[in-house]
Formats: structure tokens, C-alpha cells, sequence
């Protein structure tokens, strides 16, 4: 499925959406240049997951928790030099656990990637408008078969 968001209010909003729409243990990765918006589709997902808190970038923690209606543990792997530095955090039990795991950079890692989990690419379209962005969203695993469409 894809997605043009006019601006950064339409990345939140689709965020939103997939937010209310998921269960426990989902898995959501996120891929993209830098500033393309990942950090924006996830604040999103943690107001549609009831998150109150002030979302930021987890790059020098690698990630960050909170607590909504399911626990949300917002991952960024960009400054990962090797995948055994993510296992050493306990990856495994945050993912295979209750809560919703969003990954930034998750290609990065992409051999700890579960088989199901929902990949998200954000692009930059080209031109005039620099808030344009292409959103691809690839739901990996019959797990997901309950996500029909999502749309602005």
C-alpha cells in the first residue's frame, strides 16, 4: 500500500491509525533518509497506542519505552555498529514480548527482523513541496491479514 502525505500532520495521522489498529508483539519497521520522517510516523503510532508522553528519538539509547494501552518500544539502530549490540539490550524479549516495537533503521538489523513484521518505507518526493513524502507500507505475515487498508 502507499501513501502521499502532504505534510507532516498526514505522517501523523497515518501513524495514528496503525497505532490504534495493533495488537501485542507487532513489529513495526521503519526505513528512510534521514529526515524523512520516521520519528514524526512514530509519534503517531504512540498517540494511537495512547501514549501521553513526549516522543523523541532514542539514537544514543537505542530505545526508548512507554506506556500506553500496550507498552510502545521505539527503537533507532542507526548508530548500531554490529546487530550482537542490539541482543546484548535484550532485543528479543522486547519484540517477542506484549508490546509494540517500532525500528528506526531497522535494515540496518535486518537479520534480527522476525519474518512477520510490518515494513514501512517513508520517501521524499521530489519538487517545490519539501513536506511531500511517499509512505510504502508492506504487511509481512498472515498475522497481519487483519489490516485491510489504512487510508488520509
Amino acid at each position: 500500500m502507499e501513501l502521499i502525505c502532504k505534510n507532516i500532520e498526514d505522517t501523523f495521522k497515518i501513524g495514528k491509525m496503525i497505532g490504534e489498529l495493533c495488537n501485542p508483539s507487532d513489529i513495526i519497521c521503519l526505513n528512510g533518509d534521514l529526515g524523512t520522517g520516521k520519528t514524526h510516523l512514530t509519534k503517531g503510532i504512540a498517540n494511537g497506542l495512547g501514549v501521553d508522553d513526549t516522543i523523541t528519538s532514542p539514537t544514543f539509547n537505542i530505545v526508548n519505552e512507554y506506556d500506553g494501552r500496550l507498552k510502545l518500544y521505539h527503537f533507532d539502530v542507526y548508530r548500531v555498529n554490529d546487530p550482537d549490540e542490539i541482543a546484548a539490550i535484550g532485543f528479543d524479549e522486547y519484540i517477542f514480548g506484549e508490546g509494540v516495537s517500532v525500528i528506526e533503521w531497522s535494515n540496518f538489523i535486518e537479520e534480527l527482523i522476525p519474518s512477520e513484521h510490518i515494513e514501512i518505507t517513508i520517501e521524499k518526493i521530489p519538487g517545490d513541496d519539501t513536506q511531500k513524502r511517499k509512505i510504502s507500507i508492506n504487511y509481512i505475515g498472515k498475522r497481519y491479514d487483519y489490516i485491510k487498508e489504512i487510508t488520509l
